[in-house]
């Protein structure tokens, strides 16, 4: 069981910022910017890339689930949505996670 399991099934606490039937968001606990905030789907998928046709409705909904968060955190300067694929692409826990990051001007390229 992951990390991003576990806090869905709220074994370990989080600062939950929305929560529906198919995706949760939460601060993240080491942030990177002023504004970030982790979606998760509720129905693990391990990464980007192991994702298959099944899984796009549940991909867009994590999409636009982001945006509408993002503007809710009042981010209308801007933001960045990031999901990190493998070890190499700085993926720390595998189950599938888009990062909203905002609240000050990010630089490009990252890392």
């Amino acid at each position: 069981m992951t990390l991003f399991e576990k806090i869905i099934q709220r074994h370990i606490p989080a600062d939950i910022v929305f929560e529906d039937d198919q995706v949760l968001a939460f601060k993240d606990i080491n942030p990177a910017a002023p504004t970030h905030v982790l979606v998760i789907p509720k129905r693990p998928i391990s990464r980007i890339d192991a994702a298959n046709a099944e899984d796009q409705s549940l991909i867009g909904h994590l999409m636009l689930k982001a945006a509408e968060i993002a503007r809710e955190l009042k981010l209308e300067n801007g933001f960045r949505l990031v999901i990190n694929n493998g070890p190499d692409g700085g993926e720390s826990v595998p189950h599938l996670h888009c990062h909203i990051l905002g609240g000050r001007a990010l630089q490009w390229p990252p890392g």
